[in-house]
């Protein structure tokens, strides 16, 4: 039997590289903007399309799916197609891929800070780019499968194992996700309400770091690390354990993120359980990579590719330790809703993923161009000021995580809550400065890398069809019989897959079906009532500014937190939110029960310039609410939508409910006006100013009729 030849497609894997260095830049850029708006808040200036709450999620966006996503797309079409000594299926897929891919970013790009998000964290892109990311993950999956099936190697290794996982893992999450019901062509209400809507998103958010920006990083570290230390990975029974029970036990840990919120108390402690289970399969990946390069430590010391690995390897061991920590109930009781958890996500973000990236970056780019890496000092002086810019990030914001934390929950001998809100804010200043020079050094390296890998491609020439021969596959009949079941899994692709789709399932319909199906879950409360129709649109402005991004509207079951914000709350509090608007930060205080805490022109002079009525604060200036009319022509389809997905509203009253809402608007003018602020009834800030005034405002009336 003769050999094959046939050649790889270099240009694809170029394509996705090229595309991981400048969205890599973009996204940090727009990172670094909004960490200096923290503590200055000008620094949007003052337009509305640039303000933190807008752009971001357009920044989590960029980095997770522009730069960490082409990165895996660069990493897998390079490792799949020598794994399996076979050319990718499919050239046009290749292509449509790509090009769809960035598309998909481009619309990112545009629709954000347009203010066009379903405000789902991780997943805010409205339902005609799900629909374009469902067709293009598809393609992607095609392909992959594709070569697969026409393989020249029989065994699938482990990294192909990763792989499998995550693009099984990452449809399921993502359609699951993204049931939601159009009003127009760029808004949409998740089908899901409240507590429902909080477990699907935390169930989909705490995943989609797993199966986005883990197992496929784990499978290109089984290729690459090998591939770069000339050695074996260290354990073929390791990555077995480690694989199967990382993709087990991964998908049952997001309610950690629920910790001490409505959610039924069982969800809560199989997320908490699960979580510490974690530390086992994570840890086995870390150990089964660094021990790769026992004996070979003189080399890494020499090698700044190897380093890079080390590092990246490290920060996936911290993270991934910390991660069931602060899951633990205590911790997280000071941690959520703090800047401690924003450190948790970096040292994974920059560190491991980050890190691996710009390995793989530097030992692959050289091989395709067929030359030397232009300068090994700049890749040196990318490993340092990066590795000093994660130091300067990360300790600062657990500084700040813990400072802050602590602070909330000081009392005074007499009993008094110690600090207001905004003095804690007002603390931690100095720690955020010092995030942004962190981030503005991390950023500077990956500016550096990209002048370094360009000099490297101009030296070069890119070899984009990279000849190569393999023997074809020996006959079925021929086939040593394996023996054990996990070999003679490894030579079926199709069960594998289905195999792996079983087993993340499991945990998945075992969490999410039950609060889905079974209404006793979630208690309703009388006295809540559907929003009227100004408040529904005031509600849609506050999701357009990003405003979930920095204040909550859940009120934990502490007496730190019902002293400052009012009574804990309540599962049938949310019946009616689609989406539910808990958020996952708190940069301001806690909204769930501002209504009638203040009066309407405290609302008007607060979103105008927040400094008139809190000295110091560092939220953006909202003064184009206004001037801005609002957009009432999409009322009545609102109202249907909604009506779909279960809230009660009366047959008809979309045909009456401008009507409903001229009238409320034209009310709290007129009370405005008593307080000499002129301003007309049709602007935004009268229906954001509404929706403020509802929040916690059913729990009250519920109060009043009780007592």
């Amino acid at each position: 039997m003769q050999p094959e030849k046939f050649y790889y497609d270099n240009k694809i894997v170029r394509n996705f590289g090229i595309a991981t260095v400048i969205w890599g830049i973009a996204g940090m850029t727009i990172g670094l903007l909004i960490a200096i708006q923290l503590y200055y808040p000008g620094a949007n200036m003052h337009n509305q399309y640039t303000t933190f709450g807008r752009i971001r999620p357009l920044h989590t966006n960029a980095v997770i799916f522009a730069f960490v996503g082409n990165a895996i797309f660069m990493g897998v079409y390079y490792s799949l197609q020598r794994l399996l000594k076979a050319r990718m299926f499919s050239d046009t897929l290749s292509a449509i891929h790509f090009w769809g891919w960035q598309l998909i970013i481009v619309s990112a790009l545009i629709t954000l800070p347009l203010g066009l998000t379903t405000s789902h964290e991780y997943a805010e892109l409205e339902w005609p780019i799900d629909i374009a990311i469902t067709v293009i993950w598809v393609v992607f999956g095609w392909n992959m499968f594709g070569t697969i099936f026409k393989r020249r190697e029989r065994h699938l290794y482990v990294a192909i194992w990763f792989y499998i996982a995550t693009f099984v893992t990452i449809a399921v999450l993502h359609i699951v996700n993204s049931v939601e019901i159009p009003v127009t062509f760029w808004k949409s209400y998740m089908v899901y309400a409240g507590v429902q809507d909080a477990l699907v998103q935390w169930w989909y958010g705490h995943n989609a770091v797993a199966f986005f920006l883990t197992t496929p990083y784990l499978g290109m570290m089984y290729y690459f690390l090998p591939k770069m230390a000339n050695r074996p990975i260290y354990s073929y029974k390791l990555s077995i354990l480690h694989f199967w029970a990382l993709i087990f036990i991964y998908i049952w840990a997001g309610p950690h993120h629920l910790l001490y919120t409505t959610l039924p108390g069982w969800a809560q402690s199989l997320g908490v359980a699960f979580s510490i289970m974690l530390i086992a399969p994570s840890w086995g990946g870390m150990i089964n990579g660094l021990l790769t390069l026992r004996g070979a430590w003189d080399k890494v010391r020499d090698d700044v590719i190897l380093k890079f690995m080390v590092v990246g390897l490290t920060a996936y061991g911290m993270a991934t330790f910390e991660g069931p920590m602060l899951a633990l109930k205590q911790i997280n009781a000071i941690a959520h809703f703090s800047d401690w958890i924003i450190a948790h996500v970096h040292v994974g973000a920059l560190g491991w993923n980050g890190f691996l990236t710009f390995a793989i970056l530097y030992w692959l780019i050289p091989r395709i161009y067929r030359t030397e890496l232009y300068s090994k000092k700049l890749a040196s002086f990318h490993f340092w000021i990066g590795t000093l810019g994660i130091l300067f990030y990360v300790i600062p914001l657990y500084w700040a995580g813990f400072t802050q934390g602590l602070m909330l929950k000081e009392f005074t001998p007499e009993g008094i809550l110690k600090y207001n809100f905004l003095e804690t804010v007002l603390r931690i200043v100095p720690m955020w400065v010092t995030r942004s020079l962190g981030g503005g050094m991390y950023l500077t390296g990956v500016i550096v890398m990209a002048y370094n890998l360009t000099r490297t491609a101009l030296q070069g020439q890119l070899l984009a069809n990279e000849p190569a021969q393999a023997m074809p596959l020996e006959p079925v009949s021929a086939m040593v019989k394996e023996s054990t079941w996990h070999r003679r899994l490894e030579r079926r692709p199709i069960q594998f897959m289905v195999l792996a789709l079983v087993v993340i399932l499991i945990g998945s319909f075992i969490e999410i079906m039950p609060t889905l199906t079974i209404s006793s879950n979630i208690p309703t409360i009388a006295s809540v009532k559907p929003y009227t129709s100004l408040e529904l649109q005031g509600r849609d402005l506050y999701i357009r500014e990003g405003c979930v991004s920095c204040h909550s509207q859940t009120v934990r079951p502490f007496r730190s937190e019902t002293e400052r914000y009012g009574e804990y709350s309540k599962a049938g509090e949310f019946v009616y939110d689609h989406p539910f608007l808990w958020g996952s930060e708190r940069k301001g205080p806690d909204l769930a029960r501002v209504g009638g805490k203040y009066p309407n022109a405290w609302h008007y002079n607060h979103l105008m310039d927040p400094r008139l009525m809190s000295p110091g604060s560092i939220m953006p200036n909202y003064d184009w609410l206004l001037t801005q009319d609002l957009d009432t022509s999409t009322t009545a389809a609102k109202i249907a939508a909604l009506r779909k997905v279960g809230v009660p509203y009366p047959a008809g009253y979309e045909r009456i409910a401008n009507r409903d809402l001229d009238r409320q608007a034209k009310a709290i003018a007129a009370d405005l006006a008593e307080n000499h602020i002129r301003v007309s009834s049709r602007k935004e800030i009268i229906a954001i100013t509404a929706y403020l005034q509802r929040l916690g405002m059913d729990i009250k009336a519920n109060k009043t009729t009780t007592k």
